[in-house]
């Protein structure tokens, strides 16, 4: 039986979706005439993008007037420092363009500061515990067995090295966070912080809960929220802004915007959050990605976007259904996001295996850890089919190919043809 958790609202009343994008920006004759060996490899991906399907729960595809940004003449600047204090001149306009990125951000997610430097995920992490940690200290984060990222204490990683995690996980019967026993811990182990977010958790996390029990040891609370910050924007999740004392995010994913990571926080951190991202762990900010940035935050501020959101969800709820009537087990019984984490164990195959001949038909995602024993299993998103305008039945018919292609150990060629049959009806970039 599904099991639920804390719900987002209901999705509102919006006008359709406008007509998607009709080609890439770029023009691609400069570059084919002076480097024709790069030019053919980008020109090879475009292709890859548009003839298989993208699943992978990271990814998702920019609109052409965020591609226009990144390729902009803002890729030349060099903007070390805030708007008003660089060090460098001539950064009028590339000043203009991170305040409107930050106005666009707070507002968005009703928070009082927002930095859109960092350059990644990862980066915005990393700032953060420079802001708020000391080496040496401890941290509660998810077990990367259950679904923790590399920044929460993997061992190779920054965070494991620097500080001391402890790792809290899920319950083994329903895959819903443990929040007894990550309470349990935190009264152990007296954290100086507490991070909630997973790269494979399909449910909303309960945030309240995560800040009681941070209030109640006395630690920051640190929300990553680099899944499903595009969620949270379009009103399809919980925002986490009002209970956290520090949310990190990525730009990209469900977002819909430049590969690239942001810091939320309160006023009071502003500063120390500021410092942690210039000077202390990056220089320039790449002014033409915080320039896509804007764009992909006021696209994210349209009603388009918010029934987009909603609609991500939708999909992948059907696409959950559908890989569990196919014989998946689905984690959870299901899902909140546009995450469904997959074991095809029942199959006769593990995650690697079936990502393998899933990959041979033409259906791209990735592996992941279970919430039980050492197997791994297969996570997948809906976001880019969304972006593409695919609806209910065609995530279906996605499920039956997953189990079709993942049932088949030989030739999956008739199953590819429909896989690109079915994504050349839904291109990425049309025209």
């Amino acid at each position: 039986m599904p099991v639920t958790s804390p719900a987002a609202p209901a999705p509102p009343a919006v006008p359709p979706a406008p007509d998607r994008p009709d080609a890439l920006p770029q023009d691609f004759g400069t570059l084919l005439s002076q480097d024709p060996e790069i030019a053919g490899i980008l020109l090879a991906e475009r292709d890859r993008q548009a003839g298989t399907l993208q699943l992978i729960a990271a990814e998702n595809f920019t609109s052409p007037a965020v591609l226009a940004a990144l390729g902009s003449p803002l890729a030349n600047k060099y903007a070390e420092g805030y708007p008003g204090a660089r060090h460098h001149g001539g950064c009028e306009h590339a000043d203009a363009a991170e305040r409107i990125a930050v106005r666009r951000a707070t507002a968005l997610f009703g928070a009082e500061h927002a930095n859109v430097q960092p350059h990644s995920g990862s980066s915005a992490v990393l700032a953060a515990y420079a802001a708020l940690l000391r080496p040496g200290d401890t941290v509660l984060a998810m077990g990367l067995p259950f679904g923790g990222h590399l920044t929460h204490g993997a061992p190779g990683n920054f965070s494991g090295r620097w500080f001391d995690f402890v790792g809290y996980g899920v319950d083994p019967d329903t895959g819903l966070i443990d929040h007894t026993r990550l309470r349990a811990l935190a009264r152990a182990r007296r954290p100086k912080a507490i991070v909630c977010g997973s790269i494979s958790y399909p449910r909303h996390p309960d945030y309240e809960t995560f800040r009681e029990i941070a209030d109640e040891v006395g630690a920051y609370l640190i929300v990553d929220a680099a899944h499903p910050m595009g969620l949270i924007a379009g009103g399809a999740a919980p925002n986490p802004a009002p209970y956290a004392d520090v949310v990190c995010a990525t730009t990209h994913k469900v977002l819909r915007g430049p590969r690239g990571g942001m810091i939320l926080c309160g006023a009071e951190l502003a500063e120390r959050i500021d410092r942690a991202v210039f000077p202390f762990t990056q220089g320039g900010a790449q002014m033409h990605t915080v320039a896509a940035k804007a764009v992909a935050f006021g696209e994210a501020a349209t009603p388009a976007f918010t029934l987009y959101a909603h609609q991500v969800v939708a999909h992948a709820r059907v696409l959950a259904a559908g890989l569990e009537a196919e014989g998946f087990e689905v984690t959870t019984g299901g899902t909140d996001t546009h995450i469904v984490v997959a074991d095809p164990a029942p199959l006769g195959v593990d995650g690697r295996t079936a990502r393998e001949r899933l990959s041979a038909a033409g259906m791209v995602l990735d592996t992941c850890a279970l919430p039980y024993g050492d197997a791994r299993g297969i996570r997948l998103g809906t976001a880019a089919v969304t972006t593409q305008g695919m609806d209910d039945g065609d995530m279906a018919r996605i499920a039956a190919l997953f189990g079709a292609a993942v049932r088949e150990p030989g030739d999956v060629s008739p199953i590819a043809a429909e896989v690109r049959a079915l994504a050349e009806r839904n291109p990425p970039y049309p025209g």
